[in-house]
Formats: C-alpha cells, sequence, structure tokens
C-alpha cells in the first residue's frame, strides 16, 4: 500500500479565511487598513464586515486549507 504524506495548510491563507460551520469560507473586506478619512463611514462600516469567498476562488482557497 502507497503511503502519501500529509499536505500542509497554506500559513497565510489560514490567517485570512475562516471557516463557517457549515463549511463555507469567509474574508475580510479590503481597504480597510489606512486612508480612511477620505472614506465614507458607511463604506468603512460596511467593509468591517466579513463575506462568503466568491465562487471563482473556492476551489483555489480550499487547495490551500486541505483539513479546513
Amino acid at each position: 500500500m502507497a503511503r502519501r504524506g500529509k499536505l500542509k495548510t497554506h500559513r497565510g491563507a489560514a490567517k485570512r479565511f475562516r471557516l463557517t460551520g457549515r463549511g463555507k469560507i469567509r474574508r475580510g473586506r479590503a481597504f480597510t487598513r489606512h486612508n480612511l478619512t477620505k472614506k465614507a463611514a458607511k463604506r468603512k462600516r460596511h467593509a468591517d464586515l466579513t463575506v462568503q469567498v466568491s465562487h471563482a476562488d473556492l476551489a483555489r482557497v480550499r487547495r490551500m486549507l486541505p483539513y479546513g
């Protein structure tokens, strides 16, 4: 029987993505680190929320988080 090595979790991805209880992947929004004075309050408030990873990126993110 052939032995297979363990898969490694992509550590950068592990810090950026979280799994929900139902197995969906959540991510934070971009553009929230600096130059916030010129951005509208509504835009900053909505950027504070997490959103689901898009369908186009899902397979790539799942490969980086094999045990998630």
